[in-house]
């Protein structure tokens, strides 16, 4: 569900406002793998699906909550959050993180983001707070909420320079 991105001039008059809604993407239990293995967390609720159908209260392996809480930047680029004309977008910290549901492996999710604040830091320099809800598809309780905080520097066109 790309969409043309908003400008920095428009952010400023976004705050409380909701940026948009991702597509759904399938948290796999080959993702939950390579996210095991890249982290080294490699608990059996998350990586054993036969001991998790017989000893999990949810009968089968469920995504870590850091794994959820990381697709959120790939699920915001996706849908067009980063303002246009940025030269980098730097995750600067969480306000608040409650994981408040497990996502089953094989579960979709979506993200949905609203614009808490944006802040000037200086000339070409943004501070965007978005609380974000991370939907399991068919479930009523979000996977997670977390407020987040990214550092945006504006891509500065050059002056020409006199002679």
């Amino acid at each position: 569900m790309k969409r043309i991105p908003p400008t920095y001039e428009q952010l400023r008059t976004m705050e409380g406002q909701e940026l948009g809604v991702s597509d759904w993407t399938v948290v796999d239990q080959e993702r939950i793998d390579q996210f095991a293995e890249c982290t080294g967390d490699r608990q059996w609720i998350h990586t054993d699906p036969e001991q998790a159908r017989r000893r999990s209260p949810f009968r089968t392996t469920i995504a870590h909550g850091y794994l959820t809480l990381s697709i959120i930047g790939c699920l915001s680029q996706e849908m067009g959050v980063i303002p246009e004309n940025t030269q980098a977008a730097i995750n600067y910290g969480l306000n608040r993180v409650r994981f408040m549901s497990p996502v089953k492996a094989g579960s979709r999710v979506r993200l949905r983001c609203t614009l808490v604040k944006m802040e000037d830091k200086g000339p070409g320099q943004y501070l965007m707070t978005v609380a974000n809800t991370i939907e399991i598809e068919g479930e009523e309780k979000p996977a997670l909420v977390a407020e987040t905080l990214a550092m945006f520097y504006e891509r500065r066109t050059k002056k020409a320079v006199s002679a």
